[in-house]
């Protein structure tokens, strides 16, 4: 057994705050295990476990501020030896004398280079690109802040790129004019993607360094001694005017993930609201600030026309405990309201009768047990919705981003939507039409678990098709489920329920399932949905159909 401390990784510089964390002493966690969850001006990350073990102490709490190099925890690491950072100091150490021996030989070197450089307070041209962002499956970008033509400043945000784990901002690294832009919303960014091209203005200290020589270069050129003093003394002597950008250009949309998420949820739009932040930056006070004001009268009702909720004191009224949303919540909270005022939702409700479905499900009991599967009536969902998306394939689609095309999907992954005491999550079943029963049945038991452990991982998550949300036994007759965008349907399942049937000459006591479908008007109408629904019906009413 070893010890192992860990520590804040590189961050770029400066302080963050410690928003949550994750684990508490005593916790055995996986590797990849977020630790804690950090958030800056500019991003919300999570610091991932760096090896599996048990938490033996932790440093920090909500609401420190840390900086890199701070220690996180320390962890008991089974099997392994703690000997890393001595083993790399001496190589450290070693590679010295090589620095210096090429620093020693960079004179003889960076001479020639000197005619290629640009004149002082010349224009220079630049193609932006994503700086490490720790993931190399890329990060999809949810904004894009600038457009050609667009004057901005030096840390003024290009785009903001979202994953599961974190949302963040990449800056302008100058001051200029935008030439070009070369990415867009929804595309996938990694490290070395192209952003767009900026023309900024070399300063004096980018000119000086670019037109300086080494102390032995004059020896090379005695005949010509003044030429060089000419051009570098008039430079620092009076140097070229410099870039002044455009103050309104991003001042009113210089925000932060977490405040762009709380403007998405209120409806607002941030052009509207005045920040107070370094630069202008519009800081979570500003907006709540804001909201304040349209309760009272003092702004203007938003530009989207949905009125915010006021803020309002409850302890006014009574005790109260006021308990911080997780990290969880708060993401799915935002993506279910995005998916709700972006897509037109129409739901439609229906019975199914499964009494054929659940004799057939007590015969295979004893079955069941001897492979150590439950089989629940989630996996005859599964496959029976599979076989309607094969059939009906507007349901197994996607509308482009621009809203010009529809995207037809010839795989079918279907999520299940799954309580945890973190949140909602939906992972999601690949495959789903070329699987067993035995194996959807399994495979979502197994899913549903490491949901509840959070032990899902981002790729457990991604490529669905079509999303089945069950409140079992939970109770209900019916419900209106929100659609998972970008998909276009989802199908809701209520408790079953003991009715009475008229089949032509009595009444007979059946098994009927209460089910709901919400569909995306954009790209299904009624009549489809009509379709889809009674042609499921008619599969869990005679399962045999699935093998047709």
């Amino acid at each position: 057994m070893a010890k192992e401390t860990v520590k804040i990784p590189d961050l770029g510089g400066g302080e963050v705050d410690v928003i949550e964390v994750c684990v508490k002493v005593g916790d055995v966690v996986a590797k990849e295990d977020s630790l804690v969850v950090l958030e800056s001006d500019k991003a919300s990350m999570e610091i991932p476990s760096p090896k599996a073990g048990k938490v033996l102490s932790i440093s920090l709490k909500e609401g420190s501020t840390v900086s890199e190099g701070d220690v996180i925890l320390e962890i008991e690491v089974e099997g392994e030896a703690s000997s890393e950072a001595t083993v790399e100091e001496p190589s450290e150490t070693e590679a010295k004398p090589a620095e210096e021996a090429e620093q020693a030989a960079a004179p003889s070197t960076a001479a020639p280079a000197k005619s290629e450089k640009p004149a002082v307070g010349g224009l220079k041209r630049e193609m932006i690109k994503v700086p490490d962002i720790g993931a190399s499956d890329g990060i999809e970008v949810i904004e894009v802040c600038i457009a050609e033509g667009d004057e901005v400043g030096e840390g003024d945000s290009l785009i903001v790129l979202e994953s599961d784990k974190a949302s963040m901002e990449v800056p302008s690294p100058y001051s200029g004019k935008i030439v070009s832009v070369a990415i867009k919303t929804g595309d996938n960014a990694k490290q070395g993607t192209a952003i767009a091209e900026i023309e900024y203005q070399a300063t004096v200290e980018e000119s000086d360094a670019e037109l300086e020589t080494p102390d032995k270069v004059p020896e090379k050129a005695p005949d010509k001694p003044a030429p060089a003093p000419e051009k570098t003394a008039p430079a620092a002597s009076k140097p070229a005017e410099p870039f002044v950008p455009s103050v309104v250009s991003h001042a009113d949309v210089y925000a932060g993930p977490a405040v762009r998420k709380l403007a998405r949820e209120f409806g607002i739009e941030l052009e509207q609201v005045t920040g107070t932040g370094p630069r202008n930056r519009i800081l979570k006070e500003d907006l709540q600030q804001f909201v304040k004001d349209l309760a009272t009268g003092k702004a203007a009702a938003p530009a989207s026309g949905i009125p915010a909720i006021p803020e309002v004191d409850f302890s006014q009224f009574g005790e109260i405990d006021v308990q911080p949303m997780t990290k969880l919540h708060k993401l799915t909270a935002a993506n279910m309201h995005r998916s709700w005022v972006n897509l037109p939702h129409v739901t439609q409700f229906d019975e199914v009768d499964i009494s054929d479905l659940e004799d057939f499900r007590a015969s295979v009991k004893k079955e069941g047990e001897q492979r150590g599967v439950k089989l629940t009536p989630l996996p005859f969902l599964l496959k029976a919705a599979a076989l309607a998306l094969r059939t009906h394939p507007k349901f197994n689609a996607s509308l482009s981003s621009d809203g010009e095309n529809i995207v037809f999907k010839k795989y079918v992954n279907i999520g299940i939507a799954v309580d945890t005491p973190a949140g909602l999550v939906v992972p999601v079943i690949r495959d789903v039409d070329k699987k067993t029963l035995w194996e959807l049945a399994a495979e979502s038991a197994e899913l549903a678990q490491k949901a509840k452990d959070r032990k899902l991982k981002p790729a457990d998550m991604q490529g669905g098709c079509f999303t089945i949300s069950s409140l079992g036994n939970i109770g209900g007759t019916g419900f209106t489920p929100i659609i998972n965008a970008p998909e276009v349907a989802i199908m809701g399942v209520s408790k079953l329920a003991v009715k009475p049937q008229w089949n032509g000459s009595e009444f007979l006591p059946r098994k009927m399932l209460p089910v709901s479908l919400s569909y995306d008007h954009r790209a299904i109408n009624g009549v489809d949905a009509g379709q889809f629904f009674s042609f499921m019906g008619e599969i869990l009413a005679d399962i045999r159909r699935l093998l047709l």
